[in-house]
C-alpha cells in the first residue's frame, strides 16, 4: 500500500508516492514538463487558473503510478503542500469565478498596511502575530473593493492547497493552520479572525468549515476517480502551505527546531511555543502543521531574499567553473577569506534589512592578493553569516534554536556554508534527502497526531549526515563580527 503526496507550486505540480510500511520514498514527477504560466495583466500582478492545478495534479498522479508500476488503486491516503497565500474563490456550484491571486501578486500590499495602522500593531501583533501585509484576506478585501461583481458571486473563499481537496472530495473546508497562512487566525482567542474580516467588510460567512489535520478532511468521490485513477474514499488526511510543510519533511515541529533552505533565496523556519512577538514585517508567523488546541505550535519564518544567487552569480561569471570546482577552490583558503566580505544582498529589497535594497558589495578586496578562491569562499561565507543574521534576529523575538534542519540540496551541500552557520549556531544541522511532496505522503498517514512513527520513519529513511560546530570558533566569530561591521556601515549609507 501506497502513500499519495501532492506539491502544488505555482511552476508546477509535483505528485510523490512513499511505501506505506517502511516510509521508504517510491518516485516524485511534475507536471506540466515546462513552468506554468503566470498572468500578470498589471506589474506587481500575479494570476493562475486554479483548474489547471487540478488537471496538472490529474496527469501527475496517473504518470508517477505509471512510471512507478504502482496501481493506483493500492494508494490508500492522500496528503497536499500547496503555494501559500493564494486566494481562490468559487461560487454555490463550487465553479472559481476569477483566477486565483497567488502569492507573489502584490496588489493588496497598502490595503494589508492600512489596516494594520488603523486596527494599531498592539492589536495585529497580539491577535494575529503579523500585519494583515499582502496576505489572503488582504486580497479577498481588493477583490471587494475593486471587482464588487466578482464578490457577490462568492460562496466561499479558500487556500489553494483547500482548492484541490475540493476538487479530490466535494467538500470544501479549510485548516487552522491554512487560515493562519492568510493572516486569517486568532492567535489570542484560538479562532478565526473574524474582527480583521469585519473591518474589511467581508462576510465571515465565506470561510469554510475548519477540519484538523491528520484526520480524515474528505475523500475522494465519483468524479475525481475518474479523473484521477484513484479509487473512490481515498481519505485526504493532511494538508500545509509549502514552507511548513517543507518543516515537516524535514522532521520539524517541537519548539527549538529549525527547518533551513538555501536556494536561490534562503528561508528559516523555527518553531516557537511563545506566541509573544515584536516582528510585524521582518518575520512572519504562521501555525505550524500540528498547531492544536493542545499545542500552540506555531512556525517563524524569515526569509533571506539574497541567498545563492549570489553563488550562481559567481558561477555564471567564472567560465569552466562548475559549483565544485568552485567549492574545492573555496576550501583552500583560511577562514574570513583574509579580510574579505560578501554583502550577499543583490536579490532586491529584504525583509529582514527592513526592505532595504542594497545591493551585493565585495568589501576589502586587495587586488595583490585575493583570487578567484577568495571570492568563493567569502560568498559562502557571506551567505552563511546572512542566515546567522536572521537567526540573531528570531532569537531576539523569542525563538529558541537547538537544532537546524536541511535539505541535501543547493547551499548546503557546501561544507564552508553549513560548517560556519553551524559552528556560528553553536548547534549541529541534520542533512536530510526528502521533498516537500514526499514529505506530504508521509504525513498523509500520521493518524490523530501521533507522529512518533513517522519520525522515525524519516530518520531511518532520509537522514543523510550532520554537520557538527568546529573547536575553532573564534575565527568564525571575528570573521562575521567583520562582515556585520561592513554590512551595517552599507546600511547607515541608505
Amino acid at each position: 500500500m501506497y502513500y499519495l503526496g501532492l506539491d502544488v507550486g505555482s511552476s508546477s505540480v509535483k505528485a510523490a508516492l512513499v511505501e506505506a510500511k517502511t516510509g521508504k520514498s517510491i518516485l516524485s514527477v511534475h507536471e506540466p514538463e515546462n513552468e506554468m504560466s503566470i498572468n500578470s495583466l498589471k506589474n506587481d500582478w500575479a494570476e493562475q487558473d486554479p483548474n489547471n492545478w487540478w488537471k496538472y495534479s490529474c496527469l501527475a498522479i496517473k504518470r508517477v503510478c505509471k512510471q512507478s508500476n504502482i496501481n493506483p488503486k493500492k494508494i490508500i491516503s492522500i496528503g497536499i503542500s500547496y503555494q501559500m497565500h493564494g486566494l481562490v474563490i468559487v461560487d454555490k456550484n463550487g465553479e472559481t469565478v476569477r483566477d486565483s491571486i497567488i502569492w507573489c501578486d502584490s496588489r493588496s500590499v497598502e490595503i494589508g498596511n492600512e489596516a494594520y495602522i488603523k486596527l494599531g500593531k498592539d492589536k495585529c501583533m497580539s491577535h494575529l502575530l503579523n500585519s494583515p501585509g499582502n496576505f489572503t484576506a488582504s486580497k479577498l478585501k481588493w477583490v471587494k473593493e475593486n471587482e464588487p461583481g466578482v464578490y457577490e458571486k462568492i460562496y466561499k473563499y479558500m487556500l489553494p492547497g483547500d482548492f484541490i481537496a475540493y476538487k479530490l472530495s466535494g467538500e470544501i473546508n479549510t485548516t487552522r493552520n491554512g487560515l493562519s497562512e492568510g493572516i486569517i487566525w486568532d492567535y489570542k482567542n484560538n479562532e478565526t479572525a473574524n474582527w480583521l474580516l469585519d473591518f474589511y467588510g467581508i462576510d465571515s460567512n465565506l470561510t469554510p468549515d475548519i477540519v484538523d489535520n491528520f484526520t480524515k478532511q474528505g475523500a475522494t468521490n465519483l468524479k475525481a476517480a475518474e479523473e484521477t485513477g484513484l479509487n473512490i474514499g481515498v481519505p485526504i488526511t493532511y494538508r500545509a502551505g509549502d514552507q511548513p510543510n517543507n518543516a515537516l519533511a524535514l522532521n520539524v515541529f517541537d519548539n527549538g527546531e529549525v527547518a533551513a533552505s538555501g536556494g536561490t533565496s534562503g528561508v528559516i523556519y523555527s518553531i516557537t511555543n511563545n506566541i509573544n512577538s515584536n516582528e510585524p514585517s521582518r518575520i512572519n508567523h504562521f501555525a505550524h502543521v500540528n498547531y492544536s488546541d493542545d499545542n500552540r505550535s506555531v512556525g517563524k519564518l524569515l526569509c533571506i531574499n539574497g541567498a545563492g544567487i549570489q553563488y550562481r552569480w559567481l558561477r555564471n561569471h567564472s567560465i569552466g567553473k562548475s559549483y565544485e570546482k568552485m567549492n574545492e577552490a573555496a576550501s583552500n583558503i583560511a577562514v574570513g577569506s583574509e579580510g574579505i566580505s560578501v554583502i550577499p544582498f543583490g536579490n532586491g529589497a529584504e525583509r529582514m534589512l527592513n526592505n532595504k535594497n542594497i545591493g551585493t558589495h565585495i568589501c576589502n578586496i586587495n587586488l595583490n592578493q585575493h583570487s578567484h578562491g577568495h571570492l568563493y569562499r567569502s560568498s559562502l561565507e557571506g551567505i552563511a553569516f546572512s542566515f546567522m543574521y536572521g537567526m540573531e534576529i528570531l532569537k531576539n523575538d523569542n525563538a529558541q534554536i537547538n537544532v537546524i534542519r536541511a535539505g541535501n540540496d543547493n547551499l548546503f551541500r557546501s561544507k564552508i556554508f553549513a560548517n560556519t552557520v553551524s559552528t556560528l549556531i553553536g548547534h549541529e544541522i541534520e542533512i536530510y534527502n526528502t521533498t516537500g511532496a514526499f514529505g506530504a505522503a508521509r504525513a498523509s498517514g500520521i493518524i490523530n497526531n501521533d507522529l512518533d512513527s513517522f519520525r522515525k520513519k524519516i530518520t531511518m529513511n532520509d537522514h543523510v549526515m550532520t554537520f557538527l560546530p568546529l573547536k575553532n570558533k573564534s575565527e568564525y566569530e571575528d570573521a562575521y563580527l567583520r562582515w556585520k561591521e561592513d554590512l551595517q556601515g552599507i546600511l547607515k549609507n541608505k
